[in-house]
């Protein structure tokens, strides 16, 4: 027996390496054979480059007022045209991308900071810690959640940071919910009782071996959280709830725009075509996240 485990080689940290490269390697092969998917990909990863770069990308000033040419159509000088003030549709497009991932990345993020941890506690615990965390959780979905997110950021003035906290606040149940559905079906598989003999921790156990066997669902659902933050920003943003001029916002765009559509219609379309094709793709990337996990797609 000695002799044998000898013998056996070691894992060693390149052999992780390499089993992480194959495995990303396998989910892009998985995401190649979809295409929907790959345009998807290609969507949020050129406005996520344009978000990155915006100060190299932008042609003008976004915040730069020209009266002499505003509701100007699409030109040379100005490739998407002009705004009521005269400042670059293009410009403000760039730089309201910024703005989509600053608040999508923060409200995405606190939801998730929460609303996991709080569900993989009320599954591996069960019994009333599982009751009380839960009916915690359908208190907050019983306000219709564009309802709740304008109460809260009206509470609490516009600004990033309200933002955060409406949205996010939004999004924790259905982290929760998520969380708890997986975590109760693998609180009962083998694995879990072979740590507890070994004298593992349940903190251990949760957090270390059962909440990494969530990760599919999960990072599904946060592709599609990112889209549902962006539409949810612009929304607020379109009611004057959101974040306050001069902002470049894509729904702060529409919004002082639509006095002046029968001037200028292009001024409107713009915007409200950004909002749409971003929200397409995260959830074509959605879908083609649900293939990657999908076992059966490595079989072909």
């Amino acid at each position: 027996m000695k002799e044998e485990a000898l013998a056996r080689p070691e894992w060693t940290a390149a052999d992780t390496v390499n089993s992480y490269v194959s495995g990303f390697l396998a989910a892009c092969r998985v995401i190649a054979r979809n295409r929907l998917a790959l345009f998807g990909v290609v969507i949020v990863g050129t406005w996520l480059l344009t978000a990155l770069l915006a100060p190299y990308i932008a042609t003008h000033d976004a915040y730069e007022i020209n009266i002499a040419n505003r509701l100007k159509g699409p030109s040379s000088d100005h490739w998407l045209g002009t705004d009521y003030l005269g400042r670059d549709t293009f410009s403000r497009l760039v730089f309201g991308a910024r703005t989509a991932f600053q608040v999508a990345i923060g409200a995405v993020f606190l939801g998730a900071f929460f609303g996991i941890p709080l569900g993989a506690i009320s599954g591996f615990s069960g019994r009333w810690v599982d009751s009380a965390i839960m009916r915690v959780m359908d208190s907050i979905m019983a306000f219709p959640g564009r309802l709740l997110a304008i109460a809260l950021v009206a509470s609490m003035g516009g600004g990033l940071f309200s933002l955060y906290i409406a949205l996010g606040i939004n999004s924790i149940p259905s982290y929760a919910r998520i969380v708890r559905g997986v975590v109760l079906a693998q609180k009962e598989k083998e694995y879990v009782e072979a740590a507890r003999m070994t004298g593992e921790s349940d903190f251990n156990i949760l957090f270390l071996q059962v909440l990494p066997n969530c990760l599919s669902p999960l990072l599904i659902r946060l592709s599609l959280d990112f889209g549902h933050a962006i539409l949810a920003e612009s929304s607020l943003s379109f009611l004057g709830l959101g974040l306050p001029p001069p902002t470049a916002s894509w729904g702060l765009m529409l919004k002082e725009v639509t006095p002046f559509l029968q001037l200028q219609p292009m001024a409107a379309f713009f915007p409200g075509l950004t909002i749409s094709l971003i929200i397409l793709g995260f959830n074509l990337l959605g879908d083609g996240l649900r293939d990657v996990f999908d076992p059966r797609q490595y079989e072909r």
